[in-house]
Formats: C-alpha cells, structure tokens, sequence
C-alpha cells in the first residue's frame, strides 16, 4: 500500500515537475497534457518506437490489448500524472495571469 501511495505521488510530482519546464521553455500550456497518452503508451507498451512505423496496425492492437490488460492501480498511478500535467497547465496560466513572467 505504501508503494501506491509513493508511485502516485511521484508520478503527480514527475509530471508537474517536466511539465512546468515544458510549459515555461515552450510556452504551449496544454502540450505536455495533450502528450500525456503517447507518454503512457511508451511507458505501458514492450514495443519499440520504429515497430510503430514498420508495423502501425500490428503494434496498435498489442499496445491496445497492453493498457486493456492493466491493474486498476496502474490506471490510478498513469492517472496522477495527468492530473499532475494538468495541474502544471493551471498553475502556469494563474502565473501569466497575475503578471509573473517566466522566461
């Protein structure tokens, strides 16, 4: 239980943290959040980035039948970093709102 608590803390961190870089280099808010899944399939998948080019329809239907067959607890940890993204976006925003400007 104590591993759950610490993955899902880490990833809602990790993905703030890459976000909030992202979001402060590159100016686009929402990019990380709108990358997020590809972020989970290449997490969650055993297939290489080049099989996706080699094979596309193949290495779709593995990678489906791989997030299928994840653990409720996987979904709820690829879920907090999301919503860590997400957060990221928001924090962002409310910053440029109030005047700060980052970089």
């Amino acid at each position: 239980m104590i591993q759950v608590v610490v993955s899902v803390v880490l990833f809602f961190v990790l993905f703030f943290g890459i976000s909030f870089l992202v979001n402060m280099l590159l100016r686009q808010t929402w990019l990380v959040a709108f990358v997020y899944p590809l972020i989970v399939v290449f997490i969650v998948d055993e297939i290489s980035i080049a099989d996706y080019f080699i094979s596309f329809n193949e290495s779709i239907n593995t990678a489906i039948s791989h997030l299928t067959n994840l653990y409720v607890i996987d979904y709820i940890i690829l879920t907090s970093g999301l919503v860590g993204a997400i957060t990221s976006g928001i924090v962002i925003k409310t910053l440029r709102a109030r005047g700060y400007q980052m970089f």
